[in-house]
């Protein structure tokens, strides 16, 4: 038994990890047992898991948890990306979120992402053509999480959405590796046009809560968008936009906003 928990621990420390913390989970809050046992120490993989509690969180009368589960297992086996980009969302909720003390925590309690995995099911969905439960995905998404995102969207990995309430990403949105977005934030569009209308936000940026970013234009990378601002042009690398319009007000202040999550404003000098 302790040879073959020192394999998993090499092929997967991160699962290996979430599990002991379930244990210790358990035995200190007994009551707890059922959940955690079932979403958790039932299970032989990560992947599994996320499946699992996906499945029980989207089920409704219309689509049944079971083949909600098939259709999970079906993608995470089909494209291990998805197990990667995964890992890395759960890594950067765990390194970036004050409120996260387990790696455990995001899996079973935070809907931000909680639903950025169920967006990445939609989105391979969408990939193989199969649009219309795609669109399921994404309607019950919104409806459980409060998060509407397309499945087409593009979103890179190692992203973090803290809270998550009202986010809205339309459809030719692109979000590069290592974002991090607060509540109420929306990519969206300016116009009926049936075309490319939607931002494309750079790697490591940091997009503070109530944010509208808003038509096709790009956010460059490890940029800063100041708390309720709305963002209609191109933002340059390294830089903090702040204001409605939002405008230039100063340097990023940080080699890595979306890791740091600094928010405070700082002046030209």
């Amino acid at each position: 038994m302790a040879r073959t928990q020192g394999k998993l621990a090499e092929l997967d420390p991160v699962w290996t990890r979430i599990r002991e913390e379930a244990e210790k989970a358990v035995k200190a809050e007994p009551l707890m047992g059922g959940l955690i046992h079932s979403c958790i120490l039932h299970h032989r993989t990560l992947e599994a898991a996320v499946a699992y509690r996906l499945s029980f969180k989207l089920a409704s009368g219309e689509m049944p948890e079971q083949l909600l589960r098939e259709i999970a297992d079906e993608a995470l086996a089909a494209d291990p990306a998805i197990g990667e980009a995964l890992r890395a969302d759960l890594v950067a909720v765990y390194d970036r979120d004050p409120a996260c003390h387990r790696l455990m925590q995001p899996i079973l309690y935070f809907k931000g992402f909680q639903a950025l995995q169920a967006y990445r099911l939609a989105h391979w969905l969408w990939r193989q053509g199969r649009k219309d439960l795609a669109y399921f995905f994404q309607m019950r998404c919104s409806e459980v999480f409060g998060v509407d995102i397309h499945p087409a969207a593009r979103l890179g990995k190692g992203i973090m959405i803290d809270h998550a309430h009202s986010i809205v990403i339309g459809e030719t949105a692109v979000v590069g590796d290592n974002v991090s977005m607060l509540h109420s934030v929306t990519l969206g569009g300016t116009g009926k046009e049936d075309e490319d209308r939607h931002p494309k936000i750079g790697a490591g940026v940091l997009i503070g809560a109530g944010a509208k970013v808003l038509g096709n234009i790009r956010v460059g990378d490890c940029s800063r968008i100041a708390a309720g601002s709305v963002v209609l042009k191109d933002v340059p690398p390294k830089t903090t936009v702040a204001g409605v319009p939002a405008r230039i007000v100063g340097e990023a202040g940080c080699d890595q906003p979306s890791v740091s999550m600094d928010h405070l404003l700082r002046g030209r000098e």
